[in-house]
């Protein structure tokens, strides 16, 4: 048996652990995890009922079940697998093949100056606890989201910022989208992640942004009203207790 084994059927078993890995850790993310490692097992029964033990009557079944399961779990992991297909398609190497091919252009990079108006308010605002929660859009695009809110369309500028999230402000309670090297709008409404693994001492803003991290590949930054501190959320973590210096840092990161 293990003479027929190839180079072929070893690229397949890594593909499809790559695949289950991926899998699991967007299950993970998403608080579905139990309910991943439940069809996990079942598979691993369906393969040794049918396959191995060669069970006629069982295996059967257990077919029939797993071609009506197949349209449930589309149905049921749905904003999973349409993650999955974004979080691919905005991966650094796909994207650059697509460029190739069509002669487009990937978005263009936040500069350095047109960043420090964004630290300078979120350190001032953390000062006087003001929340705030700020997302820059990267290479996949946010216009559904940023049709949520009240269009603002200016140069990114600290004390616009500011302004946009005084405890007065009418729209200090949604988010603020930064697109195009520009503040597009303010007030927006962004989907809120469910995963379990949030600290309940986080609030909605957080729960949003970690949302926003795991739907798409922007940055959200929060600033707590509670407690003045800074988090980031990117690629579907959250890095808490920010200096500007560390702030500074991971906006530059975005390429």
């Amino acid at each position: 048996m293990l003479l027929g084994f190839g180079i072929k059927d070893l690229i397949d078993i890594l593909l499809v652990a790559l695949m289950l890995f991926y899998f699991y850790k967007l299950m993970r993310e998403s608080g579905s995890l139990n309910l991943f490692l439940g069809i996990f097992v079942f598979i691993l029964v369906w393969i040794l009922v049918s396959q191995i033990l060669e069970m006629r009557l069982l295996g059967g079944l257990m077919d029939t079940l797993v071609s009506v399961g197949a349209l449930a779990l589309i149905v049921l992991f749905q904003e999973e697998i349409r993650r999955f297909l974004r979080e691919m398609g905005s991966q650094h190497r796909v994207r650059r093949l697509i460029e190739f091919f069509t002669n487009k252009k990937g978005a263009e990079k936040v500069d350095h100056s047109e960043l420090m108006p964004i630290v300078m308010a979120c350190m001032n605002m953390a000062k006087r606890k003001e929340g705030a929660l700020i997302v820059i859009e990267h290479n996949i695009k946010l216009g559904e989201y940023i049709k949520t809110g009240e269009t603002v369309n200016a140069n990114i500028n600290q004390l616009l910022i500011e302004n946009i999230f005084f405890k007065n402000s009418p729209l200090h309670d949604g988010a603020m989208i930064i697109s195009k090297k520009r503040i597009a709008a303010a007030g927006c409404l962004l989907p809120v992640s469910h995963s379990m693994d949030i600290p309940k001492s986080l609030g909605l803003r957080h729960r949003a942004a970690l949302g926003i991290s795991q739907e798409t590949d922007a940055l959200a930054i929060v600033v707590s009203e509670e407690t003045g501190g800074i988090t980031v959320a990117r690629r579907g973590s959250l890095h808490r207790w920010l200096s500007a210096e560390q702030l500074e840092k991971l906006l530059y990161e975005l390429d």
